[in-house]
C-alpha cells in the first residue's frame, strides 16, 4: 500500500495487525511522531529585559538561564514576533578595546548558569516590529540545538533601570 492510497480497515482479531500496519505505513511517509518528553528544555530563565532606546536603534536583551538538567544544553537562536532579527552576541574586551561579536550558540553547562549582561553574552535585538516603550512586555522564542524551545516574557526598561535589585 503506498501513501497515497487509501485504507482499508479490519475490526475483531485482524485490528492488531492494521494497527502495526498503519505505524509502519505513517513512518514510511514521513510523518513525524510526537516530541520526545526530553524535548522540553531542562532550562529556566529569570531576570530577562530589553535596554530600550529610543528611535528604532538596536537594543539589548538579558537575562539568566539555568541548566536545572543532567545534560548540557545550546541556545542556538532566538525570535520573537516583536524583532525582526534577534542575534547571539558577546562583549568582549581586548587590551582596552571592547568589540561586539555575534556567536553561533551559548552552551549552558548541567546545573550551572549564564547570564547575559552588558559587557558579555547579550541578544541583539532589531528592527521592532512595532513600538516598543518602558513598561511594555515583549515574547521571545529561545531555541535550542536538541529541538526544544522555551518562551520567555521580557519587560522593556529605561536605560538607566537596569537590572532589579
Amino acid at each position: 500500500m503506498g501513501c497515497s492510497q487509501g485504507l482499508r480497515f479490519a475490526t475483531g482479531r485482524g485490528t492488531r495487525r492494521v494497527s502495526a500496519h498503519l505505524l509502519l505505513l505513517a513512518l514510511s511517509c514521513g510523518i513525524a511522531a510526537a516530541p520526545a518528553a526530553d524535548t522540553v528544555p531542562a532550562v529556566t530563565a529569570a531576570d530577562a529585559w530589553i535596554r530600550w532606546l529610543p528611535a528604532n536603534l538596536p537594543a539589548g536583551g538579558y537575562l539568566t538561564l539555568h541548566n536545572n538538567g543532567d545534560r548540557p544544553q545550546t541556545l542556538t537562536a532566538v525570535s520573537s514576533p516583536d524583532y525582526r532579527a534577534v542575534t547571539l552576541h558577546r562583549t568582549s574586551v581586548h587590551d582596552t578595546v571592547s568589540t561586539m561579536q555575534p556567536v553561533a550558540q551559548v552552551a549552558i553547562p548541567p546545573h550551572q548558569s549564564v547570564s547575559f549582561a552588558a559587557g558579555g553574552y547579550h541578544l541583539m535585538l532589531e528592527q521592532s516590529t512595532r513600538s516598543l516603550q518602558p513598561g511594555d512586555r515583549v515574547s521571545m522564542t529561545l531555541h535550542f540545538a536538541d529541538g526544544a524551545a522555551l518562551t520567555v516574557p521580557f519587560e522593556v526598561r529605561r536605560p538607566d533601570a537596569g537590572t532589579p535589585p
